[in-house]
Order: C-alpha cells, then sequence, then structure tokens
C-alpha cells in the first residue's frame, strides 16, 4: 500500500456511529449512502458499475484486493461509488492479469477506501436500521463532529436524478462483435449500463446506446429490432425519471420486443401502472435466489439494487414470472399482450453466477420471432 493507508480515518454514520480505520486509495472525505455487497468477488466490477453513483460501498467478505485490478473487469471508465468500506485491503495481489493493486486503482480515480473496519458488524447494524446516509472522514474530533450533523441532516442521494450524472449525453453506436452485416439493432435507453450487458447484447446485434430522457421518435428513428432499458442508479419514481424515461418507454413498448434489467425493470413496472419502494437495505451481492412462480425452478443470481416493484400495484395487463426466495419481491415480470418482458436481477453476471445468461439468448429469439416465448 501506498503511505496514505497509513493515515486514521473515521466512518461516521448518521446515527452518530463513528468507526475508525485507515485511509487507502485517496485522503480525502467523502458522503453517500452506505450499501453492502455480500460478493465474495468482484469488487472491481462493483465500483465500477454506474448503479453505485451516490453510494458508499461496504464489502462483507473481508479481504478485498486480492487479485488486483484488471483492464478485463471494468463495467465502466471510473470508479463510480463515492467510497469503499472494507475490513482487509491486500497490499500484494497476485494475479496474472493484475496491473494495479486497488490502492492505487482508487488513487488514481481519486476515490477514499477505509479499511480495518469490522465490515460485517456494520453489515448487521444495516440490516437493523437500514440504508444509513455515512462519511468518510479524517480522524480528528472537529471533522467528526461536522460529519455527525451533516449526515443526520442531508437529503438521501436518491433524492437527486443520479440517473442523469452516469447516462450517456448523447447516442452512439456499437458495432456487433461478430462484424456481421444483417444482424438487429437493439437500442439501449442508457440509465447506468454496465459493460457487460453491452457486450453480451453485441454478441447477436448491433447496439445503439441513447440518453436516459431521448424522446420516442429519437429511439424509434433508429429503427430498432429490439429495445433495452438498462439498470442504473436511483429512485426509479424519481420525477425526472417519470417525466422522461418511463413516459417513454410506456410509449414505445408495442413497438418491438422490450428487454428491462434492475432500474430498467422497475422503470417498465411503473410504466404499466405498478408503483415502486425502496427495500429497507437493498439486495447486492452475487447470491440472490429467484424462483419461477408456481414451479421449484431456482437460480442463483448477481443483484445490485435498492427499490423494488410492489407486487400489490401490479395491473392486470401484467404479470410477476419469478419472486425471491428471501423476500418474495417480484424478481421478473411480462406484459400479458406486449412483447415486454423484465427482470430485477443481472443476467449478464458480471460478476457472478452463470444461470441467467441464457436470458441474452431469449432475448435475441424474441426479436427474431418480434415476440417473447
Amino acid at each position: 500500500m501506498g503511505q496514505q493507508m497509513f493515515k486514521l480515518a473515521s466512518l461516521v454514520l448518521d446515527d452518530g456511529t463513528v468507526v475508525r480505520g485507515a485511509f487507502f486509495g485517496a485522503v480525502r472525505q467523502c458522503y453517500g449512502e452506505l450499501v453492502f455487497n455480500t460478493g465474495m468477488t468482484g469488487y472491481q466490477e462493483a465500483l465500477t458499475d454506474p448503479s453505485y453513483n451516490g453510494q458508499i460501498l461496504m464489502m462483507t467478505y473481508p479481504l478485498i484486493g486480492n487479485y488486483g485490478i484488471s483492464r478485463e473487469c471494468f463495467e465502466s471508465e471510473k470508479v463510480q461509488a463515492e467510497g469503499f468500506v472494507v475490513h482487509q485491503a491486500c497490499s500484494k495481489p497476485h494475479h496474472y492479469t493484475s496491473i494495479m493493486t486497488l490502492d492505487e486503482f482508487l488513487l488514481r480515480h481519486e476515490v477514499p477506501g477505509i479499511s480495518g473496519l469490522d465490515t460485517r458488524s456494520l453489515t448487521i447494524r444495516t440490516r437493523s436500521r437500514g440504508t444509513m446516509r455515512a462519511a468518510i472522514v479524517e480522524d480528528n474530533e472537529e471533522v467528526i463532529a461536522e460529519a455527525i450533523k451533516k449526515t443526520a441532516t442531508m437529503p438521501f442521494p436518491d433524492a437527486s436524478n443520479l440517473v442523469a450524472e452516469v447516462s450517456t449525453h448523447k447516442p452512439h453506436a456499437l458495432r456487433n462483435l461478430t462484424d456481421k452485416a444483417g444482424v438487429p439493432t437493439v437500442v439501449v435507453i442508457d440509465c447506468g449500463v454496465k459493460a457487460g450487458i453491452l457486450r453480451n447484447l453485441r454478441n447477436f446485434a448491433d447496439v445503439v446506446v441513447v440518453p436516459w430522457n431521448s424522446p420516442p421518435d429519437l429511439i424509434m428513428g433508429f429503427k430498432p429490432d429490439g429495445i433495452m432499458v438498462s439498470n442504473g442508479p436511483g429512485d426509479p419514481a424519481h420525477k425526472e425519471m417519470m417525466d422522461n424515461t418511463v413516459k417513454t418507454v410506456k410509449t414505445v413498448m408495442a413497438e418491438v420486443p422490450m428487454m428491462g434489467i434492475c432500474l430498467g425493470h422497475q422503470l417498465i413496472g411503473l410504466s404499466l401502472g405498478a408503483k415502486t419502494y425502496k427495500l429497507k437495505f437493498g439486495h447486492r451481492g452475487a447470491n440472490q435466489p429467484v424462483r419461477q412462480v408456481g414451479t421449484h425452478i431456482v437460480r442463483i443470481t448477481s443483484q445490485n439494487h435498492g427499490f423494488a416493484i410492489d407486487p400489490d400495484s401490479m395491473p392486470s395487463e401484467a404479470e410477476v414470472l419469478e419472486t425471491n426466495v428471501n423476500d418474495g419481491t417480484v424478481e421478473a415480470l411480462r406484459h400479458k399482450e406486449l412483447p415486454v418482458v423484465s427482470w430485477q436481477y443481472h443476467p449478464e453476471a458480471q460478476p457472478g453466477p452463470l444461470d441467467s445468461i441464457p436470458l441474452f439468448e431469449a432475448f435475441a429469439k424474441a426479436i427474431k420471432d418480434r415476440r417473447w416465448p
């Protein structure tokens, strides 16, 4: 680790809790919503996932950074999390693809980390109290006192339109990875799309990525054969999302097969007239069991979300396909007549189990048949 590893730091929670550790990465303060991820691997993918915009990410697994940072594991061009909380940050990673340490990676992106904390105890506290506002600051009594006041009164990050901060600013096209001609075109409404989703789509299609607030005529002007509503951060029912993305999704969903992932799943639900609500502490990790309704078929999924669709608000024209085994939350839905299906979890599984990878093949088939099976 760099010298900054030995500068004392404090994690401050909005209930007045102060936990002391040491800085790594950038030595500076940050504020956000403290969330935990239960994955044993995938810290680089999580840190670069735009869905973590506005959040301080905490890993429950005790040793983080042991395989370093790879050129192949980015989900966006930068670290999206506001800060990083770990029990132990490994200073000497061992992996043939590693190009730098976790400490160097966070420092390069000017993101603070704090190590030496009992992250599992903090996870239990979060599960009990619910998601909390938090700060990483220097270990100084005056600074800590100011952070206690600020975290107790500041709005949660999702009060802002976090999607607008991570979405592309203008449309751009991505050629299919096989460079074939005559493949279908998929328009991705970018609410914070992960690179892994784009890679999977490009296995069978040319992709056009458009901003979150693109109007229907812009989207349909690309003559899409399918539309993807992507993952992303924040509250799906934020006013700006309701006034833009949700209205657009409602307008274009009858035109071509549509697929939603994570936030996109929630936005599709809202466009159908359902409601969403904030979970107590969200689902973030690679071990969420999902069961197909009316069967014993279960798949283990990768998830990263803090909101869910209210099942009691589902309109009659939509049906729930899958639910979470742990808490019964809605994991998949489809429109009974229109070619629209969405999933709360991440089929690209970057990282995570591969149980749901075939959903991209199902989307490709739906585009070919112009309907979901």
